[in-house]
């Protein structure tokens, strides 16, 4: 992914992106995309984009493993986020889901994953420390709570499920408020055109809706040519 195009896709919300993406394939049914409300730490901060560091953990019960092999997994991880190739997304599976119970990403943790240069963290898991989360650094969760349980890391760079979404170790990721989906790696060639095109193509409607005296008539001739750029 060249800086052009990632810096494009700081500036634009995920919905967009999942737009654009059909634009670059020409046609519906782009369904890469997370299902359900998210959380967000910040819901005013920009989207997290980045290649997928995939991880699995779980917190409802202690683990059943040797302590010392929980304590290498959990530097193996670290190792792992540390050394992912940049821009880098914390994508973090709870096994325990929809039961989860062990905020895994509240101050400390979320400080380290900065640390190493990522750009956030999505999880179908547990936040807390909200107020206090570094900025720049935006989760993207399933839920708010107290504790951190059990958590302990199971696995580390498998596919993973996200409310919905499959993703991969290495898979681009875009999330933001909204949720989450990952690009497709054959429309990226295509993608910077298509999120233009498609910004184009809204002001259509947007600008003619957004002006005094907008009535029927206005709208019925701007849908019209509206329909004609996006098709």
């Amino acid at each position: 992914m060249d800086d052009t195009l990632l810096s494009l896709l700081r500036r634009v919300d995920t919905p967009t992106v999942c737009n654009a993406i059909e634009v670059a394939e020409g046609r519906r049914g782009f369904a890469a995309f997370t299902r359900g409300t998210m959380l967000a730490s910040d819901p005013t901060a920009g989207p997290m984009v980045g290649y997928a560091r995939t991880a699995k953990i779980a917190a409802l019960a202690p683990p059943a493993e040797n302590a010392a092999i929980i304590r290498q997994r959990r530097m193996d991880y670290y190792r792992h986020m540390a050394e992912a190739p940049r821009p880098a997304v914390a994508v973090v599976e709870d096994v325990d889901f929809p039961s989860c119970i062990g905020a895994y990403w509240g101050e400390i943790n979320s400080t380290v994953h900065k640390g190493f240069g990522l750009s956030g963290a999505l999880t179908n898991g547990v936040m807390r420390d909200l107020g206090d989360l570094p900025d720049g650094f935006p989760v993207v969760a399933g839920s708010v709570g107290p504790s951190h349980g059990f958590v302990h890391v199971r696995e580390i760079g498998t596919k993973v499920t996200i409310f919905g979404l499959t993703i991969g170790d290495g898979d681009l990721v875009h999330a933001d408020r909204h949720g989450a989906l990952v690009v497709p790696p054959d429309t990226m060639p295509r993608l910077a055109e298509a999120i233009d095109k498609l910004l184009a193509t809204e002001k259509i409607v947007l600008e003619p809706a957004r002006r005094d005296g907008f009535d029927f008539a206005t709208f019925e001739k701007a849908w019209a040519a509206f329909e004609a750029a996006r098709t």
